[in-house]
Parts: C-alpha cells; sequence; structure tokens
C-alpha cells in the first residue's frame, strides 16, 4: 500500500474535534455504580419522547426512500489509491497554481476541458492529447484539465457522471464515485493536473485529494455551506460571479472563505464529525458574465478596485463560456482574443482563464442511455479539438509577450 494513503486529507485537510481518548469509557466507570443504585430508587416517569418514539406514527422521512448503501471514501480511496508520485505532482501543481494567484508567477493558468465528464474513455483521450500541449506551452501556461462530475441545474437534468453515470435514470451513485476516482488517477498518472466544481457537499470527501484547483459555482457562491467548504478544501478555489454578474458576491465568498470556520461532515469511513477548517488564502473571483458579459477591460478595472478595496490581491480568473460567450460555445474565440489583447498590453490583474472544449464541437442529446458522439459534450456546446489548439496557442502567445513586459 502507497505510504500516501494513510496521511490522505481527512475531507478537506481539516482537524476533527473529539473528546479526549478514553475519557467516555472512565467518567462512565466511575459513574456508573452511583448512578445505577440511585436510579433504582427513584420515581421515573415515561419520558414523552421515548414514548413517542414507541408510536406508528412517523413526521419524518416522509418524502424519501432508502435505495441502498453508499461506499466510504476510505474505501473508495483504497480501491484507487494515488502512487507517491502521483501524490507529489499533484502537490507541485497546487503549488504552481498558489503561487500564479499570488503574483509570484507570472504564467497564465488555464482551466479548459469538457462542459461535464460522461464517458471516461473520451475524457480519457482528450487528457492524452492536453497533456502533451501542457508541456509544449509550459513556459508561459499553466494548463489544468477540467473534470466536472456534478452539474447544477436549474430546475432539473442530468446531473453528472456521479450522479448518473449510466445516463438512464438509474442513479448508480457508487458506480459513478469509482468512474470518477478511477478516471482522475488515470488523469493524474499522466501527469495532468485535474480541476472540478465542488457542488454537493460530501461527494469532496471521495475525490478532493485528487483535485488540484476547485470551483464553487455561480448558483452557489452566496451560500454559507459552500463557504465553509471551500476555507476547508486543501486545493486554491475560485468563486464566480452570480448569474446576474453581480461580483460583490463572489468577492464576499473569497473573503469568508479565507476564514476559520466549523463545520460538521462526514468523515473518510462516513462516521458524522466535527471539523475547525485552517482557511483558504487561495480563493479568488472568477469574472463569468451574467445579464452581460464582463471580461472587458471596464469590467476587470472594476473588479480588481473592489478586490483592492477589501484588501484582497487583484488577480481573477475569467470564464470564456457561460454569460461571457452570451451562451454561444464559437464565441469562446472571441472572448479568448479580447483577453489576448489585454494580456499583451501586460495587464497582471488576469490570473488565470477558463473554456469549454471536447474532443468534437457543439453538444448532443443522450437516447435511450447513449450519447452516440464519441467525445462530444451532453451539457452545454464545447469548442473542437482543434479550436482548442488555435485557442491555446492564442493564449501561449498573448502570455509570452506579457512576461516578456514584465522581465524587461
Amino acid at each position: 500500500m502507497p505510504r500516501y494513503l494513510p496521511h490522505l486529507e481527512s475531507f478537506w485537510g481539516s482537524h476533527p474535534i473529539r473528546a479526549p481518548r478514553g475519557f467516555h469509557q472512565g467518567f462512565f466507570a466511575l459513574f456508573y455504580p452511583f448512578a445505577s443504585s440511585a436510579l433504582s430508587h427513584c420515581y421515573c416517569p415515561r419520558h414523552p419522547f421515548r414514548e413517542s418514539s414507541r408510536m406508528s406514527i412517523h413526521t419524518d422521512e416522509l418524502r424519501t426512500r432508502r435505495l441502498e448503501s453508499l461506499i466510504t471514501p476510505s474505501e473508495l480511496a483504497h480501491a484507487f489509491p494515488l502512487s507517491d508520485t502521483v501524490a507529489q505532482n499533484l502537490l507541485d501543481a497546487r503549488r504552481e497554481v498558489e503561487a500564479i494567484l499570488a503574483g509570484e508567477d507570472q504564467r497564465l493558468l488555464v482551466i479548459v476541458g469538457p462542459c461535464s465528464i460522461h464517458d471516461p474513455a473520451a475524457a480519457h483521450e482528450y487528457a492524452l492529447r492536453l497533456n502533451a500541449l501542457r508541456e509544449q506551452y509550459k513556459e508561459s501556461l499553466c494548463i489544468v484539465m477540467r473534470t466536472y462530475f456534478e452539474k447544477p441545474r436549474t430546475i432539473v437534468g442530468w446531473k453528472g457522471l456521479i450522479n448518473d453515470p449510466r445516463l438512464d435514470g438509474s442513479f448508480d451513485v457508487n458506480e459513478g464515485l469509482k468512474l470518477a476516482r478511477k478516471l482522475l488517477v488515470d488523469i493524474n498518472a499522466l501527469g495532468m493536473p485535474t480541476a472540478t466544481e465542488f457542488l454537493d457537499m460530501v461527494t469532496g470527501q471521495y475525490i478532493s485529494d485528487l483535485i488540484t484547483w476547485g470551483a464553487i459555482g455561480a448558483r452557489t457562491t452566496e451560500s454559507q455551506v459552500h463557504r465553509e467548504m471551500a476555507s476547508a478544501l486543501s486545493c486554491p478555489v475560485g468563486f464566480k460571479n452570480g448569474t446576474d454578474g453581480n461580483t460583490r458576491i463572489a468577492i464576499d465568498a473569497v473573503r469568508a472563505a479565507r476564514h476559520s470556520h466549523i463545520f460538521y461532515s462526514p468523515d473518510k469511513d462516513g462516521k458524522m464529525t466535527i471539523y475547525r477548517t485552517a482557511g483558504n488564502p487561495y480563493g479568488h473571483v472568477i469574472l463569468r458574465g451574467g445579464h452581460r458579459p464582463n471580461y472587458d477591460t471596464a469590467s476587470i478595472d472594476e473588479a480588481c478596485e473592489a478586490l483592492a478595496d477589501v484588501g484582497l490581491p487583484e488577480r481573477l480568473v475569467v470564464d470564456f463560456s457561460h454569460g461571457n460567450s452570451m451562451k454561444d460555445h464559437r464565441r469562446q474565440l472571441l472572448v479568448a482574443q479580447d483577453i489576448c489583447d489585454q494580456l499583451r498590453r501586460g495587464r497582471t490583474g488576469i490570473a488565470g482563464i477558463m473554456a469549454e472544449s471536447f474532443l468534437v464541437e457543439g453538444r448532443q442529446d443522450v437516447e435511450n442511455g447513449c450519447a452516440v458522439t464519441f467525445g462530444q459534450s451532453i451539457t452545454d456546446a464545447c469548442l473542437s479539438w482543434s479550436d482548442t489548439e488555435t485557442l491555446l496557442a492564442m493564449l501561449a502567445e498573448a502570455a509570452q509577450v506579457r512576461l516578456a513586459k514584465q522581465q524587461g
């Protein structure tokens, strides 16, 4: 067994709060003889709660039905462990991203990949191709692959590989967790760092040790529990502005995540535990547009000024998709051109970018649990692989110009 496993981060690398070892046993052994004698001579009326617990009228779990037991994070980690080499590569990749966000490394962070993962084979093929470009452009870009296994929904819809891996509504979550973790292990083994959105409060226990960069989405940035989760995660975390374009909630989220919090969560063995977080100093804002795009010079200036006003680093990430592309995947290249122009002018506030791309352009519908076209998204439309190569070449050239300006 790899020696890294015993040190696998507990949920997010936080510290559980427990009573001193042996406290309960010792206290009980001392107290029990006296309590037993005293209670045997006492009149103890029936406790209303105990009485009601015997009744056949139920007031809880009226709208749920148990399906099956969930594999524990510890069991999953032992089934798909990290090698020492992968673990060290992952820690090194996190340090690179942290240095970029802190302004110590002036390369451009690039989070790129499919809108969502639905086919591990296609995702692995994409990772192989992307890893070659990561090596090619490593002097000017820090490329991290987007590996999103959970999808937020405005109303309903497919919620991701973990939730429904067979795409047919069978909801085999245990299988989904296994597929997700195995894919992350395999991609990291290539030397390709991975990024994901943390949506469900429990899922992080299963995969957070394999993630280099995390995101909190536009629909959850304002959520207190997600801010607490971000303060505990061991990787840098970006907060997207609201769906209406409000950047203030993202800035507030960054500030909240930098503080220590107390929250409760299952540990690696599934036992509910109280955690104290250390706070995450690498939270940052992601501009993803809203009612209108916000990747332009004026919008970035405004966001950087707002960050400076509250004492935060003037460093942010720009999402080329979503509101900034006005939900037209082809416009991501137009957004890229604007950002490249800003980089060439020496703008330092842009720490990184996000883009959605896959092997095949566009998107497809799932029919009878099957996605026919290999390497094509089943959620948001994506750029093609050819366009991805063009995009990364553009970004690398512009980032190199910015580097030269700063060094000269």
